[in-house]
């Protein structure tokens, strides 16, 4: 059945506690790379909880030993979204030249993100972990942020791929300015205390405590007048926004594209893999190698 049937492929919706929703991303086997269908069965499940009157704090986690290891590159899921599944309205996913990855980035990526984070409900990350490239776009749509002690971050798109950070690019928002510099110029990891001092994220729990303190944090919320956290919420994102940074993340995005772009100029590929490290490198060569087999070339 289709996730807007409350059944997912790559999901478990779950109710932990009363007035809470605990949306688990369920691809422990591919440390919960996101594709199309986890894109829209997210959309579908963040939708949900939205409507639910009975749903006051929204918890976004994973299963296994990573919360999220970024974009799905494997080639095993459509590329584009279909048509039914398609939320925004710009169109044009078969376009020549650039227009169609324009497009589908545009969706997925870009307007998508931007709707889960001005959701109107509290939404909590629960990570453990490592946390990479693109899964630092789902971080960074959450209103608060609990860590294990293990979980860990990196923005390898500047430094291995040839694209200026993410496609949802609020780096200096969430730390300073010369940190967001560093880390994006040296593409290194930054663990969870080093998150939690920049004032990327709100705690850092031992690993077997993850959950219960994720939870805790969510029942103390979900427990105040749900309009008054809608309005908070509302209030806050507004103010960042006043500071730019809507403006930043639609620049930074542009630049995305920019990155991609002079990339499939110089190499034939959206992404720079001459600075890859061998073994992406590898997988990427073999993806772009079955795809050219199965188109007959």
């Amino acid at each position: 059945m289709a996730a807007g049937g409350h059944e997912y492929q790559q999901l478990i919706y779950e109710t932990p506690a009363p007035k809470v929703a605990r949306i688990v991303m369920n691809r422990p086997g591919r440390r919960n790379a996101q594709g199309i269908t986890m894109t829209y069965e997210l959309d579908a499940a963040f939708k949900r909880a939205c409507h639910d009157d009975q749903i006051n704090v929204i918890i976004l986690a994973a299963t296994g030993d990573h919360w999220n290891s970024g974009h799905d590159i494997s080639g095993d899921e459509a590329s584009m979204p279909a048509p039914d599944q398609v939320v925004g309205l710009w169109g044009d996913y078969s376009g020549k030249g650039w227009e169609g990855y324009y497009a589908r980035e545009k969706e997925i990526y870009l307007e998508i993100t931007e709707r889960w984070r001005n959701a109107p409900k509290p939404v909590i990350a629960e990570i453990q972990g490592s946390v990479i490239s693109g899964g630092i776009i789902l971080t960074w749509m959450c209103d608060l942020i609990v860590c294990a002690e293990d979980a860990r971050f990196r923005d390898a798109t500047a430094a291995e791929m040839g694209i200026a950070g993410v496609e949802f690019w609020q780096h200096p928002y969430e730390m300073s300015v010369r940190q967001a510099k560093e880390w994006l110029m040296t593409g290194g990891w930054m663990s969870a205390q080093e998150a939690k001092q920049r004032g990327m994220i709100n705690h850092v729990v031992p690993r077997e405590q993850l959950t219960a303190r994720t939870l805790e944090l969510a029942q103390t919320i979900a427990a105040r007048n749900p309009l008054t956290m809608k309005l908070v919420k509302q209030a806050m994102n507004f103010a960042q926004d006043q500071m730019g940074r809507k403006a930043s993340v639609d620049y930074g995005f542009h630049l995305h594209q920019i990155g991609h772009m002079q990339a499939m100029l110089t190499s034939g590929l959206p992404i720079d893999i001459e600075s890859m490290p061998p073994a992406m490198r590898a997988n990427i060569e073999k993806v772009v190698a079955a795809r050219k087999a199965a188109a007959g070339g």
